[in-house]
């Protein structure tokens, strides 16, 4: 039995998987997509998101602690230069994972893993910079109350319109 045994083991030690994801992670980090197994890709989700995550901070800790998971000095300059700046406005979700369908050789599901804002096809801004969102669990009251305040100033523009013409 398998009870909570949350981790995805991929056939592997513990340090050919740590090997397989750090490859796997600095090889999507460079080339903003790759085609893996259904399995690798989402295990390497759960592996580099974090990471992502880390690199909105760009401190010296925060470059020490990714490069540690990575040990690829290219890709860690990549991720806190071009991919942190992309995704500053985005609260998580940076990977997409699409199936692909069966390989020949083995028959073994394939996908194809990507960050989501690099992509071009479904991207709906192109090239903006999202400001950082502000984690609220009342972001919906807010937008009424502004809403509000809205229609409060228009009401007091069309009052003072109407002082003014008569």
């Amino acid at each position: 039995m398998r009870h909570g045994d949350k981790i995805k083991n991929l056939s592997r030690t513990a340090s050919h998987r740590k090997a397989l994801l750090s490859n796997l992670a600095v090889q999507l980090i460079t080339h903003k997509s790759i085609v893996t197994t259904l399995a690798k890709a989402k295990a390497l989700r759960t592996y580099v998101e974090p990471l992502i995550t880390k690199s909105k901070d760009n401190s010296t800790h925060q470059r020490r602690v990714v490069f540690s998971y990575l040990q690829d000095k290219e890709a860690v300059t990549e991720l806190f230069s071009n991919v942190a700046g992309k995704v500053a406005g985005r609260p998580g979700g940076y990977t997409r994972i699409i199936k692909l369908g069966t390989r020949v050789g083995d028959n073994a599901e394939t996908a194809l893993i990507e960050l989501v804002d690099f992509n071009e096809v479904y991207g709906k801004g192109k090239g903006e910079t999202k400001e950082a969102a502000k984690k609220t669990r009342r972001s919906s009251t807010r937008k009424k109350a502004e809403a509000k305040a809205e229609a409060a100033e228009e009401v007091k523009a069309e009052e003072t319109k109407k002082e003014a013409s008569e």
